[in-house]
């Protein structure tokens, strides 16, 4: 894989990755593709989610209340970062089918409050960001200096999954050591994710992703995020482990212009792409993804993943 700039950068080394694989056409006994799934009891639309976001009020006065209407308008999954009780409340209030991900706070009554206030909404799902403890230099990290992080020990975030009734999420998950702890503690699902580059020279996602797919064997759902772009992106990672794949900054744009809509809109196109590949590659159903119709140019071989 060639990378031309900055190869230090994870989010350009997850972009070329994405880039570098193809796929095979397979036209016999293709049929109108179902892009439908089913997530902790609900049906949606598309495997095409929102990302962990906040502050989306720099695009738009109502960001993630839009970015939650343009979601359950298109039949997707909507997820929540950090933020206010009070904002979360809003954003479930819009009917959208929401996941809430928590920060890892200094002070572990936080989390629990804030699981408590997840399950009052209504979300869904809740879960942790467990990438976003550190800061750059080794030290806890420190959100806007009013949010004091720490490094979560084994036996606290088996606490966090024995707190809820809801599933609960692990967010950050870029190994199968990591996969496999998240399913000895009872974890009600995981995100292959490298928080937008975090950490120079962190592996794609991607490429992490089918063994850490072999690893928990269908028993959760496995989320993808970080630079998914198009329905092709979308349609790799499913191919190879995930059951859904969220979107992010690719929504920044639409959200600005056109609030609510335009999410609705983006999140169909990137559907629609999906649709047309799965279809010139004779997929009926996400559940029938095959690996082995994703090749990686470095060495021209199919894939070998267990497909959850």
């Amino acid at each position: 894989m060639q990378i031309t700039k900055n190869p230090h950068d994870s989010n350009i080394i997850t972009r070329n990755y994405f880039d570098s694989l193809l796929l095979e056409m397979r036209h016999f006994d293709a049929v109108i593709p179902d892009t439908t799934f089913c997530l902790y009891g609900e049906t949606f639309k598309t495997p095409v989610m929102m990302a962990a976001l906040s502050h989306l009020n720099k695009c738009h006065p109502d960001g993630l209340e839009e970015m939650a209407k343009g979601a359950r308008d298109a039949g997707a999954v909507m997820w929540c970062g950090m933020g206010e009780d009070e904002e979360l409340e809003r954003v479930c209030k819009t009917g959208a089918k929401t996941i809430k991900i928590i920060k890892p706070h200094a002070n572990n009554e936080d989390i629990f409050q804030e699981i408590a206030n997840a399950e009052k909404h209504g979300c869904i799902a809740v879960g942790m960001d467990i990438d976003h403890a550190f800061n750059h230099k080794g030290e806890y990290d420190n959100i806007f200096g009013s949010c004091p992080l720490s490094k979560k020990t084994t036996a606290e975030l088996a606490s966090f999954v024995k707190a809820t009734k809801l599933p609960f999420i692990i967010k950050g998950v870029l190994s199968a050591t990591d996969a496999k702890k998240c399913l000895e503690i009872g974890v009600g699902g995981i995100v292959v994710s490298h928080h937008h580059g975090i950490m120079d020279y962190a592996i794609p996602p991607l490429l992490a992703l089918p063994k850490i797919a072999e690893v928990i064997g269908g028993k959760i759902p496995i989320f993808l995020d970080c630079g998914v772009e198009t329905g092709m992106d979308v349609y790799k990672a499913i191919a190879l482990g995930a059951t859904g794949v969220s979107v992010g900054r690719v929504m920044m744009k639409p959200l600005s212009v056109t609030g609510a809509s335009g999410v609705t809109t983006k999140i169909a196109e990137i559907t629609a792409t999906l649709a047309g590949t799965m279809a010139r590659t004779a997929v009926a159903t996400l559940s029938e993804m095959d690996p082995s119709i994703v090749w990686k140019p470095s060495i021209y071989e199919p894939f070998s993943a267990v497909k959850n």
